[in-house]
């Protein structure tokens, strides 16, 4: 009798690359499934870019803080048979964004419907039907590109000529500004309407209308903050992995997948040890995954060429800082509007270079949990898009003039007289995109998402090249943004087979 049709047979074997969200929750969801399971984080921490920095008395969510759709986290508690609420504590946030512009003028973008026609009234009371029709069409394009679609693979480009004539009934062949613009005049309306790209690494003006969907993901669910940051849904997830008989590797970086034919059979770390392994996810950035950990010849369709001419998101200058003292009137996300638009958005993203005016998104989450800093203290990130990698910028010369730039503009706007309180500061740039975080070029949320490197055209979350390989994360479908990449997990259930057939 072969040793694989044994009853006491191990499990099959999942190899995860990288403890990003995506990671995690393939681990959970590959658990529930049957497979044994082990994660590979070449950090010395769980998160990926949702890493956890503390310094001084002060935690830091290394990255994203904005958590959407939070079913997504309660469908893998459930299926680690425990409650969300057990574990974390999420927070509704109110408003979901402060969003200040260049002259002073405030807008307080809520989720209440009567809430949110005072705001678009207040700018322009001729804008509020118009207002109106674009919350009716970002839910019916909801509707598609989420409830119907987030989930699904398209390893196929039949799936992709099958909702062909729904993106033309829901225009997404028009970009998110072109969109909101048909429904709105006021340009600062139209700008506030269409910042949520920017969540996800996309340009407004470029990226594909069917991302207007946010727009009502927030409405529909809310925006929520976990006391204790994001760090907690991290330590949460770990903790599920572990409880269900996963494990999670720290200091245990991946120098390539293993392939045999044209099959993943396992890694090899970059200490030398050889894993096997039935399957393999990849949640390291897709273009990393392609250019750096498959040899030349097993790729066919990601090869060097094709990655390399496809399109990056921009990337992020983070500067992670403490005050002594508080900031009371500051809410928990500011996003502060510089006096340019499009015309910064075009220097980050088709010229590739470091304006010197810049829009900011600044975190500050003691606004909903003063734990996060020593008492009497706040702390805050404040968040820039710049260009990625190819702009050319030497980024350890200039990190120090970038950050006080921003600093000036700070004190100059929310936070007065910011330079003499500041108890503690660390920064993040494109380079620790690129050599710390793995990304390609620096790109903060890996391929950009216009029309053309959305769904099908996107890395498949069943590599096209390798089989039993398959990637998770904001480099695949559906996307970027902790709903996007959660839903990447729930791809496959669909096309991982299940363990028994690899026994």
């Amino acid at each position: 009798m072969h040793a694989a049709s044994l009853p006491f047979a191990p499990a099959p074997h999942a190899a995860v690359i990288g403890s990003g969200f995506g990671g995690l929750a393939a681990a959970v969801r590959l658990l529930a499934r049957g497979y044994r399971v082990t994660v590979y984080e070449r950090l010395d921490a769980p998160g990926g870019r949702a890493y956890v920095h503390r310094q001084d008395g002060f935690t830091f969510d290394g990255g994203p803080t904005v958590i959407t759709a939070p079913f997504l986290f309660e469908e893998l508690w459930t299926l680690a048979g425990r409650r969300l609420d057990e574990d974390v504590d999420l927070r509704p946030v109110d408003p979901f964004y402060r969003i200040r512009f260049h002259d002073g003028a405030v807008f307080d973008y809520r989720g209440d419907s009567a809430a949110m026609r005072d705001e678009v009234a207040k700018f322009e009371p001729g804008d509020v039907e118009g207002y109106e029709r674009f919350v009716a069409m970002s839910r019916e394009i909801f509707g598609v590109g989420f409830e119907r679609l987030a989930h699904v693979p398209f390893g196929r480009f039949t799936d992709m000529a099958r909702i062909v004539p729904a993106m033309v009934r829901l225009k997404s062949y028009r970009s998110v500004y072109g969109l909101v613009s048909s429904f709105v005049r006021d340009e600062r309306l139209r700008q506030i309407l269409s910042f949520h790209p920017l969540l996800v690494g996309g340009n407004p003006f470029d990226t594909t209308s069917i991302y207007t969907l946010i727009a009502f993901l927030e409405r529909k669910w809310g925006v929520h903050y976990p006391i204790g940051g994001t760090g907690a849904l991290v330590d949460g997830l770990v903790r599920l992995i572990r409880g269900m008989g996963g494990e999670v590797r720290c200091n245990a970086g991946v120098r390539r997948i293993r392939v045999e034919g044209r099959r993943a059979t396992g890694l090899v770390l970059e200490d030398g040890e050889q894993v096997d392994a039935d399957v393999v996810v990849s949640n390291a950035d897709s273009a990393t995954t392609y250019r750096r950990l498959i040899a030349p010849e097993a790729r066919r369709r990601w090869t060097d060429e094709r990655i390399e001419k496809s399109r990056y998101s921009m990337s992020l200058f983070v500067w992670y800082f403490g005050t002594d003292r508080r900031y009371e009137d500051v809410a928990h996300h500011t996003i502060l509007l510089g006096p340019r638009y499009k015309g910064l958005l075009d220097d980050i993203f088709r010229h590739k270079v470091l304006a010197d005016d810049h829009s900011l998104y600044l975190h500050r989450p003691t606004a909903t949990d003063p734990n996060m800093a020593p008492p009497g203290c706040d702390a805050f990130y404040v968040l820039s898009p710049v260009p990625h990698m190819e702009s050319g910028v030497d980024w350890r010369a200039g990190a120090e003039p970038y950050r006080a730039a921003i600093a000036r503009t700070l004190s100059r706007t929310v936070l007065p007289d910011l330079e003499r309180h500041v108890a503690t500061s660390r920064l993040l740039t494109p380079v620790d995109f690129e050599q710390r975080l793995s990304s390609f070029r620096g790109a903060a949320f890996g391929m950009e998402p216009v029309l053309t490197q959305s769904a099908w055209f996107r890395p498949h979350n069943a590599s096209e090249d390798v089989e039993r390989l398959y990637l998770v994360g904001a480099g695949t479908h559906p996307g970027a943004g902790v709903p996007g990449v959660l839903s990447s997990a729930r791809v496959l259930d669909a096309v991982v087979p299940d363990p028994e057939a690899l026994r």
